[in-house]
């Protein structure tokens, strides 16, 4: 088994991704093997980690994977390499509510029994940085809180005074800093970072990354670094696979993949399971190709941003017209979000531009001037689902600055929502499924298997 580490942080935005890549890209440099992993459910911050490693980032959430099934997948891809680098969310123990820790960053490295660091923003701080880190410390002595990482330190000076209080309030190493620097700033928008590579030329990018890479090595104490890794104690030992079949399985359905700057949001995971069940997945790119892919048993669009790349999307008018075609002859489309939006009639930008979609649902998707909802999901299958049984309750979560014309109908959802009165989500149409739920095919060991069997079976 691999060694492995957890960055976490006392809040979002104070330099996780930042130092999480830096490191990556560091170890990777140091000729060590490292494989990537993000806490919770983001498609944004991975692709930063994918690019430093070299190698697909996967995420680990324990609020949508249950324990078991967290530990098969995180055992499979840390069993293939040196290091596991593993991105907290949010704070370090934010997670599904104010008073549990589900969900969250601790709750993950206890469950892996893994060390953690944590990343603290110095840059309006020097002194009062020990009591954040002695509260970090002292909120939950059942995590392995190893040392602490500064960013945006103002010089050697101020980084220097920070670990003084640090060192001297928690007894507890400060193992590194970064200084104020915009040469290795990753760009933002209305979900969170941009994705690496759609406004990043590659070029660019690598450059940021050797950049912060060489500053990592400068400020940070990679050989202490290395003697705070450890080899995860799992809480429990997963004696066979739950979410794998038993022996490998041919392709025995083709699954259409949208994938391209519109449409990126899928879990690593998700697709690796669609394939270990029977699904050849087959990308193509709604923004560029003119029709679908020959010979599909199934189509799956996922999140992004529909929304930045709308007048390319509605200018594609023979994909549009192609994925109409095919959903009025019956074929299977499973749709999240991004995939939602593009399958209603309009979609109307932050600007109120109206921009056609696919025009397969019966709604327009309004973009919003501040974020409509973000939650962790639990809903169950309503009676028409198409390969979910009745009730089958399953977890996602849920993040968009889109709004409906009008609300889901009861009569075609295609989830309740138990928790909100049984509140409809999302639509069953025909052989179409689109919600605004995100789901990972880890969550439930039925869902793959489900998935490839209503495919083949429509």
């Amino acid at each position: 088994m691999s060694r492995a580490i957890l960055i976490a942080g006392m809040a979002s935005g104070v330099g996780k991704t930042t130092f999480s890549s830096g490191i990556v890209r560091a170890l990777r440099n140091k000729g060590y093997t490292v494989q990537p992993f993000k806490t919770g459910p983001d498609y944004l911050d991975p692709t930063y980690l994918t690019q430093a490693a070299s190698r697909i980032t996967r995420n680990l959430d324990t609020f949508m994977l249950p324990s078991t099934n967290l530990l098969e997948l995180f055992n499979q891809a840390a069993s293939q390499v040196d290091i596991c680098v593993i991105e907290g969310m949010s704070g370090l123990y934010d997670g599904k509510d104010g008073l549990s820790e589900e969900g969250s960053t601790a709750a993950l490295a206890k469950l892996l029994g893994i060390p953690v660091l944590a990343v603290l923003d110095i840059g309006k701080v020097s002194r009062t940085a020990g009591a954040h880190a002695l509260g970090l410390k002292l909120f939950d002595p059942a995590l392995n809180l190893v040392g602490f990482l500064l960013n945006n330190a103002g010089s050697p000076t101020h980084a220097r005074w920070v670990q003084e209080s640090i060192e001297a309030t928690t007894n507890l190493p400060v193992i590194g800093w970064l200084p104020s620097n915009n040469a290795w700033a990753l760009p933002e928008r209305h979900l969170g970072l941009v994705p690496a590579g759609e406004d990043l030329a590659q070029l660019q990018l690598e450059t940021k990354l050797e950049a912060l890479a060489e500053q990592i090595v400068t400020t940070v104490n990679l050989e202490q670094l290395d003697r705070l890794i450890r080899s995860p104690q799992n809480t429990f030992e997963i004696s066979s696979s739950k979410l794998f079949p038993d022996q490998t399985l041919p392709a025995r359905v083709r699954l259409g993949l949208a994938q391209d700057a519109a449409f990126g949001f899928y879990y690593q995971d998700s697709l690796d399971l669609l394939r270990a069940w029977g699904a050849e997945i087959v990308p193509f790119s709604p923004l560029f190709d003119e029709h679908l892919p020959a010979d599909l048993d199934g189509l799956y669009i996922g999140g992004g941003f529909p929304e930045v790349f709308a007048r390319e999307l509605t200018a594609n008018t023979s994909m549009r017209q192609s994925i109409a075609e095919a959903v009025s002859e019956g074929l299977p489309v499973y749709a999240e979000c991004g995939g939602l939006m593009y399958l209603c009639q309009e979609l109307i930008d932050f600007d109120g531009t109206h921009y056609p979609m696919v025009g397969v649902l019966p709604n327009k998707t309004i973009m919003q001037s501040q974020r409509v909802k973000i939650w962790y999901a639990e809903v169950e299958a309503a009676a028409q689902h198409p390969f979910l049984a009745p009730s089958q309750r399953i977890r996602g979560h849920e993040f968009h600055w889109s709004q409906l014309e009008h609300e889901f109908e009861r009569s075609q959802a295609a989830y309740l929502i138990p928790s909100q009165n049984n509140q409809p989500e999302g639509w069953v149409r025909g052989n179409v499924i689109a919600s605004y739920i995100h789901l990972h095919f880890g969550s439930n060991e039925k869902l793959a298997p489900q998935f490839v069997r209503w495919l083949e079976k429509s």
